[in-house]
């Protein structure tokens, strides 16, 4: 059960490949993906995860090797989570930028394809936020997290505001 004549470090090394290269993958599949899991989002999940397994532990069964592998996954992923929190060029690599769908009542086409994202999706979308049709619309944004805001004419103020400077002196000590 408890069976250490396995290298750990080989276990840890291998695990973070797999980290790296199932991140990098789900990062490629696109924003909407990651958002809403179908049935078959769900079953590849399961399978990647079986898949992976024995490449991060190899033939080692053992508690240790299994406990080493659980341990570098969240060492990874809390390093990955820290370095995309502090630094916005990982945070743009990592979870990727929000994407404009709709602006002032019109779909922006070339952005859907870019998201492989259907006309029938956005129309969905559109009609879980009440709206009935795109010219509602002043903003519809695909969230990093695979979700799509909405915002309506109506919820737009219709007076321009001036925009005022506010300088911020320092004092002098």
């Amino acid at each position: 059960m408890w069976v250490f004549d396995r290298t750990l470090l080989e276990i840890a090394v291998r695990t973070t490949i797999i980290y790296v290269v199932v991140l990098v993958g789900i990062r490629l599949t696109g924003k909407r993906e990651v958002g809403q899991l179908t049935p078959f989002d769900l079953v590849l999940l399961l399978l990647i995860a079986n898949a992976v397994q024995n490449a991060m532990t190899g033939p080692d069964t053992s508690v240790t090797g299994g406990l080493v592998a659980a341990v570098t996954l969240l060492a990874v992923n809390a390093v990955v989570s820290r370095l995309a929190w502090r630094y916005t060029r990982v945070r743009k690599l990592v979870e990727g930028t929000p994407t404009l769908l709709i602006h002032s009542g019109k779909i922006l086409e070339e952005n859907l394809a870019k998201e492989e994202l259907t006309r029938e999706s956005l129309q969905q979308a559109l009609r879980e936020h009440s709206v009935a049709s795109v010219e509602e619309v002043k903003l519809a944004v695909l969230e990093v997290d695979g979700s799509i805001s909405v915002l309506k004419n109506d919820d737009m103020p219709s007076v321009a505001r001036p925009h005022h400077r506010i300088r911020f002196l320092q004092r002098k000590t």
